[in-house]
């Protein structure tokens, strides 16, 4: 059930952006080749949590489709969508420790803390259109941009960066994922689902 119900979500594609945001993190860092291959882990970590957190917010939302395709808790329910999210979690965490580095299993931790933060937030939020901008800011940083950074930064550390090109490449990460999912929301309100 794990590879079928994980492999429907990854076959329906989407751009990997996080995981090449490790790469490149760990390559503007001059990794060596042991490096790159810590990075790949990491990389495939971060799609690991990238795609529990999706599993999950397709319960929490009761959302049939993403991507154009049924949903994994629509084909195979509620209960097995969680469990294999889970299940990817602690995968991602397996990864992480395959590389060694308590630096970089602390920032990824705490980037996944934080996203289950963000959620909470925006479900706190939902449905009241007179909520601060300020506050849909904290949430889109804590659930989407966050792990945007911290792959970017894990690329990084486990390059051997030193502090302010690990500081860069966090900052453009948090900006990317800002960007990101501000004109997914935007597209949710202003375009069809053929123009997505």
């Amino acid at each position: 059930l794990i590879p079928t119900l994980a492999g429907h979500l990854i076959a329906a594609g989407g751009k990997r952006m996080r995981p090449m945001l490790t790469l490149a993190g760990a390559a503007l860092a001059g990794a060596s080749q042991d490096q790159m291959d810590d990075a790949a882990r990491l990389a495939a970590s971060v799609e690991f949590i990238h795609t529990a957190t999706l599993l999950h917010d397709d319960v929490i939302d009761e959302s049939d489709m993403r991507r154009g395709n049924k949903t994994a808790s629509a084909i195979w329910g509620n209960e097995a969508s969680v469990l294999v999210g889970d299940f990817l979690f602690a995968r991602a965490f397996e990864l992480m420790v395959e590389t060694g580095e308590i630096a970089v299993l602390g920032r990824l931790a705490a980037a996944a803390a934080r996203i289950t933060e963000g959620e909470i937030a925006q479900m706190l939020l939902a449905g009241n259109p007179g909520a601060a901008r300020a506050d849909y800011f904290r949430v889109i940083e804590a659930k989407t941009a966050e792990l945007f950074a911290a792959a970017a930064e894990t690329g990084a550390m486990i390059g051997g960066a030193d502090k302010a090109l690990s500081d860069a490449v966090r900052s453009y990460g948090m900006a990317l994922g800002t960007a990101f999912q501000i004109t997914d929301d935007a597209l949710d309100y202003a375009a069809s689902s053929e123009d997505i």
